[in-house]
């Protein structure tokens, strides 16, 4: 074997969790995924809204957040036959960090995001609100682990993640998951996979609404939260609401 071929980077497997639900196939012909680092100085304030393009998407990055730090990251993962974000950040003492993120598929398409958020010092906050839709039979994933370190106190960390399914074959696979050291902290994570409310839906056709506006209504205001408080939220929506009229 060349020395070419030893120092390439080995694809990873399904025995990797973070790779467990990858459309490995279609991840080997972008395989390796650059890193892209953002690091955002002590007291300073940063934002990035990522809504990549491409029928094959694999983006890595890697932020770091110095002693009093803000970042806000929004993502929209949809029109991919495949699409993986992965995102590990490291916050510092009284650090904040805020994630947003909607995932929208159809078909067999599948789409995941993957964060490790690590809290290395005292008094950081973290909020993560992951949003997924999912039509045909197509994949949904989320995986998200929050890594609070010894010494850590007054971490303030919380997950929300919620998928609707709108056809029983599509699938959605969720693991928020909580690794503590230290004490004193405030750690929370909400999961839901489900159906829309019949009882909401009914509640908007008794108002006059027809039945595949009132649907669109509903989808319209969950993928909505993942971007509330977004400098371009309006923007957001408006691109999330045409991938959302590819699926209906």
């Amino acid at each position: 074997m060349s020395e070419a071929a030893l120092l390439a980077p080995v694809l990873p497997d399904r025995r990797d969790e973070a790779y467990r639900y990858a459309d490995l196939a279609a991840l080997e012909t972008v395989w390796p995924v650059a890193t892209e680092t953002i690091a955002v100085a002590a007291g300073e304030s940063g934002a990035l809204t990522l809504v990549p393009d491409g029928d094959t998407v694999a983006r890595h990055l890697v932020i770091t957040l110095a002693a009093g730090a803000r970042f806000d990251l929004r993502l929209l993962n949809a029109g991919h036959t495949y699409g993986r974000i992965a995102v590990e950040v490291a916050l510092g003492a009284g650090a904040d960090f805020t994630l947003g993120a909607a995932q929208l598929g159809g078909g067999a398409q599948t789409l995941e995001v993957v964060t490790e958020v690590r809290h290395l010092e005292p008094g950081a906050t973290s909020r993560q609100v992951v949003r997924t839709v999912l039509a045909g039979r197509a994949t949904g994933t989320y995986l998200g682990k929050v890594a609070v370190a010894r010494g850590a106190d007054g971490t303030d960390a919380e997950q929300s993640v919620r998928a609707m399914l709108l056809d029983r074959t599509a699938q959605a696979n969720a693991r928020p998951e909580l690794e503590i050291y230290a004490d004193d902290v405030k750690c929370a994570h909400g999961c839901a996979v489900g159906e829309l409310d019949a009882q909401g839906l009914f509640y908007l056709q008794s108002r006059g609404l027809p039945p595949a506006e009132a649907k669109r209504l509903m989808l319209q205001a969950f993928v909505a939260e993942a971007f509330t408080g977004a400098a371009d939220e309006a923007s957001l929506c408006d691109r999330a609401l045409a991938a959302l009229e590819a699926l209906l």
